[in-house]
């Protein structure tokens, strides 16, 4: 192991690297809190992304104008989010098996889609990703600086909807409603509000979230797309979901914790530590389990959580 590489501009590496690496979580787990803050659980995630990646690619790519792409990622985000609400809400099937199918047919299809589309190549397409932006003043503070303000404007757009989800969940009207419906749907309905219009928004801005999440892989990223590139991102934003009791603030966290997980781990190999490389590449995993077990316990669901609604009559 090269302790040399233990140097200042090393540590900061590694911290600005887990926040642009966090920030596909963090994403899609804002999105998710209003969702399951409705009562509904979206397994569904893994495929929203994998298919917001895609359309966020081919849009890019077509039009040479990336944010075309970032919104072709959202509009197909929505457009699983009003599947998973016909499903889940209209239809009322079982909820973890509607997102589970879900999270299938986005993993098949993007496949499907883009193999049909570039065909089967040894070497994948690419496109320009979004450029950084140093902030000016705030980008030359020693440490803090190179950390927080040398990014692209979807990780400052992913920070800046944290605080903005925050007032739109807690000081708003319709974050009102979104909470009532994940406690007392009867009560919510008795007033004259829809549980099912409610929990469709819901779902529309969870799905437009996680397509965000999954067009930033590809746009702000890595600036291509393969298959199954998500690599449990998805189900890593309903853990963090949960992990943060269902509050923006505390899912800046636990996305920062995979994000720092997931950066220590591509950095070490740097170093030649002595490890396996598969024992690297399950540390950030292996730390998410941990942690969402030693919260799991202690959250407390909203209590019509995952559970249908029927109204008076329908039951």
């Amino acid at each position: 192991m090269n302790l040399n590489l233990l140097t200042t501009s090393f540590v900061i590496g590694v911290l600005a690297a887990s926040i642009r690496l966090a920030t596909p979580i963090l994403l899609s787990a804002l999105g998710e809190i209003f969702v399951e803050r409705a009562g509904i659980l979206n397994l569904g995630i893994e495929g929203i992304m994998l298919m917001g990646a895609l359309s966020g690619f081919l849009g890019a790519y077509w039009t040479h104008n990336l944010w075309i792409g970032v919104l072709a990622g959202m509009l197909t985000g929505i457009l699983f989010g009003l599947l998973m609400g016909f499903m889940s809400i209209t239809a009322k099937a079982n909820q973890v098996v509607a997102g589970i199918g879900i999270t299938i047919l986005g993993g098949g299809l993007s496949t499907l889609l883009f193999r049909l589309v570039f065909g089967l190549r040894t070497v994948p397409p690419t496109l320009k990703i979004f450029p950084t932006l140093p902030i000016p003043v705030l980008s030359r503070i020693p440490v803090i600086g190179p950390v927080l303000f040398e990014h692209n404007i979807l990780v400052y757009l992913a920070l800046i909807l944290v605080p903005v989800a925050s007032v739109v969940l807690y000081r708003t009207h319709f974050g009102l409603k979104v909470r009532a419906v994940g406690e007392s749907p009867d009560a919510v309905d008795t007033r004259g509000i829809s549980v099912g219009r409610t929990r469709y928004l819901a779902l529309i801005i969870g799905g437009a979230m996680a397509g965000l999440g999954g067009a930033y892989l590809v746009l702000g990223s890595l600036g291509l797309f393969w298959t199954q590139m998500t690599a449990g991102r998805g189900f890593i934003a309903v853990a963090v979901v949960v992990f943060s009791k269902w509050d923006p603030g505390r899912a800046l966290l636990g996305a920062w914790v995979f994000g720092l997980a997931s950066a220590l781990q591509i950095s070490l190999q740097t170093l030649n530590v002595p490890i396996a490389s598969q024992i690297l590449l399950m540390l950030p995993y292996v730390i998410t389990i941990i942690v969402l077990i030693s919260v799991s316990r202690r959250a407390e669901f909203p209590s019509a959580y995952a559970v249908p609604y029927f109204r008076g009559e329908d039951k």
